[in-house]
């Protein structure tokens, strides 16, 4: 404690009494559980609270001095700096999404904790220090510098508004699916409540209050996530040590794999379900006659329904099918093509958990071993190439600390990371033991409660009143927070569940917010359009922008393009292809040009969308536009490449840069140098 500063041990002391209230105030709502405060009520508190308290941190953080609002004022100790980094990387991805993942994919999933990992490697080893002794706000900020004028900062910043725009999307969303489930709103008006949360913070104090709330927000989530399944581990295992025993259960669970899967009736299901993928492909080939086939057989049955005085409930569902039948040929071509891809998913055996690259064929093997490695690659250049993350190593004080902030923030990573795969296997057996084979008449009350959100699907369609694994459809994003109810756990601790989920999203969607409106308030308002602006004007500029920003990606999370992994890899695959190539190059490689960069910032991201587009169905787009069978989430793999071949032709083609270029890539590199022109840049560092 002597070598640390007195703000340094000021901070440790205020963190650790706000960890001790907060264990103290799930205690309060546990007790408070047992002696008969309700479910709705927990929730709301859990909610209300954890927001009153971020909301507090960034009043009590607001300013209007630049340094402060854009960097923290470079004053972050490195310890605060890497669980701020864990938080703000830590995202509903990681938190909701990642348990999820594994549950659905099993070891295919581990791609996603092995690539997130290895990328702060990328970051410790490549990008943090050099971009902290370089010392400005932001990543185009370095583009602009190192690649000489607005050309590569615009196009930089460009860059970062979508990746991190994608991004932005699937925090909202995730706090939508929280705030619509725990407080029981519609799903598009809990978009708007954690909304609020967010910009409390953001608006008030940038960098600022964003990264002492982030800290906050670690605690919470890291709490979240570790006493749930610590509790399932005792119930499952007797030892309450989740990553030490989740191994135990993976073997009984393979065996009771092949009990579920050679199941006559779970057999006679999925067969039932093939033969539905089959008529729709069927309808979609004959249309339009099928359509108007479809409609003449419903109007039909419902005259006749009403003729024969059939019961109220035949009528009313006769009457929503043909409410809810596309009304034209390219509707239903979109519905039931949809439909077929579920029909098929339904049809199929989920892989085995403990199976490496699962296929019925060598091919499809090699496929899945191809996907493994292609997330890899995507996920750890990705992780080392997001604006938002690496905006974190410009608010330690130095370039040491810096580095050892990413040995603290990959310490705080692993627990959760470590944790993810226990979840995934515990959650699995539960609902293989005590879900599957009862029956629907009998399910729990969670399956309702997320049914409603639309998170859980449940259809028996041999009508036999058994729930078959094939007739359960789960969301991936519902696996981590309905893992307490599958559990039977106390509902404080779903409470706690959601409010750790709601830190991972708010500090997450807090950090990309201040990444986007920087990079159009900063780089390009005041670094291209407007050179003289105020320090006020800029602020004010930058606080509007961040409230259209937070609007419009609540709108488009509405939308429920997909599930929240999938949109982070997405935003993944942009920013790998945009960035990575140029930073690394830039900082490495001296030769490194002006038309390089530009180029291959434009070439990379240009392929990568383009891939994404023509493979997801999102956007009309289908696996058979693939290359080497590569799924869309892992776009970035061809655009990264192509962005470093990119730089490198088109710098070699054209003149090299000019020697204030070199002398620039020599500061950022060498810890020292006799001479260091403070006059490289256009701002103090």
């Amino acid at each position: 404690m002597s070598g640390l500063s007195p703000f340094a041990r000021r901070l440790r002391r205020y963190y650790f009494w706000y960890t001790i209230s907060f264990i103290s105030f799930v205690g309060f709502l546990a007790v408070g559980e047992q002696m008969g405060m309700s479910p709705g009520v927990i929730g709301h508190v859990f909610l209300f609270a954890t927001i009153a308290i971020y909301a507090g941190i960034g009043v009590m953080s607001r300013t209007a001095d630049v340094t402060e609002y854009y960097v923290a004022g470079r004053r972050v100790p490195a310890m605060f700096n890497g669980m701020a980094t864990a938080a703000d990387w830590m995202s509903a991805a990681s938190y909701i999404g990642l348990a999820g993942t594994l549950y659905f994919s099993g070891f295919e999933g581990l791609a996603f904790v092995t690539g997130w990992t290895g990328g702060f490697v990328l970051v410790a080893l490549l990008l943090a220090p050099y971009l902290r002794k370089f010392g400005q706000y932001t990543i185009p900020d370095f583009l602009g510098a190192r690649y000489q004028g607005n050309a590569a900062r615009v196009v930089g910043l460009v860059a970062a508004v979508i990746a991190s725009f994608v991004y932005l999307v699937a925090q909202i969303y995730g706090v939508g699916l929280i705030t619509s489930r725990f407080v029981s709103v519609e799903f598009e008006i809990g978009l708007f409540v954690g909304l609020a949360g967010i910009l409390v913070c953001s608006f008030l104090g940038g960098m600022r209050a964003v990264t002492w709330t982030q800290v906050a927000q670690y605690v919470i989530l890291i709490v979240a996530y570790l006493v749930p399944v610590t509790i399932l581990s005792y119930k499952v295992t007797g030892v309450p040590v989740a990553p030490a025993m989740y191994g135990t259960v993976l073997g009984n669970l393979s065996e009771k794999e092949n009990e579920l899967f050679t199941d006559d009736a779970e057999v006679a299901v999925r067969k039932q379900f093939k033969q539905r993928a089959g008529d729709y492909a069927a309808k979609i080939e004959h249309l339009p006659d099928s359509l108007d086939a479809e409609r003449r057989e419903l109007i039909e049955r419902l005259n006749a329904l009403r003729l024969n005085n059939a019961p109220a409930r035949d009528i009313a569902h006769t009457e929503r099918a043909l409410r809810d039948l596309p009304r034209t040929p390219e509707q239903a071509r979109h519905v039931w093509e949809r439909a077929r891809a579920e029909a098929i998913e339904r049809s199929r055996p989920p892989p085995r958990h403990a199976q490496a690259h699962p296929g019925d064929t060598p091919e499809q093997r090699e496929a899945a071993r191809n996907n493994f490695l292609a997330l890899v690659f995507v996920l750890m250049v990705g992780t080392a190439a997001l604006p938002h993350v690496l905006m974190r190593y410009y608010t330690t004080p130095g370039v040491v600390e810096a580095r050892k902030s990413v040995f603290w923030a990959l310490f705080f990573i692993f627990l959760l990371y470590v944790t993810a795969p226990a979840y995934a296997v515990f959650a699995k057996w539960e609902v293989y033991n005590n879900l599957i084979g009862t029956s629907i008449a009998m399910l729990p009350n969670w399956l309702v409660s997320w049914g409603k959100v639309g998170m859980v699907n449940i259809e028996d369609i041999n009508g036999d009143g058994i729930l078959q694994l094939a007739e359960l459809s789960l969301n991936t994003d519902v696996i981590l927070l309905a893992t307490p109810e599958i559990a039977g756990l106390p509902y404080v601790i779903s409470g706690l569940v959601a409010a750790g989920g709601l830190a991972a999203a708010l500090s997450t969607a807090d950090g990309l917010l201040l990444t986007i409106s920087n990079a159009l308030s900063h780089d390009l308002y005041y670094k291209v359009i407007n050179p003289g602006a105020s320090t006020q004007r800029r602020l004010v500029i930058a606080k509007s922008q961040l409230l259209v920003v937070a609007v419009v990606a609540a709108w488009v999370a509405s939308l429920r393009p997909d599930n929240i992994l999938f949109m982070v890899g997405l935003a993944f695959s942009i920013a790998a292809a945009a960035f990575f190539p140029a930073l690394v190059l830039g900082i490495f490689w001296k030769r490194a040009n002006r038309p390089g960069a530009v180029a291959g910032m434009l070439a990379g991201p240009a392929v990568t969308i383009y891939y994404f587009v023509r493979t997801h169905a999102f956007f009309g787009g289908s696996m058979d536009n693939a290359w080497f069978d590569i799924s869309p989430i892992s776009s970035g793999v061809f655009g990264v490449p192509l962005g470093f071949l990119t730089i490198v032709l088109v710098s070699l083609l054209t003149p090299p840069p000019p020697a204030e270029v070199g002398a620039l890539v020599d500061y950022v590199r060498y810890p020292r140098l006799p001479a260091d022109d403070p006059g490289i840049f256009t701002e103090s560092k």
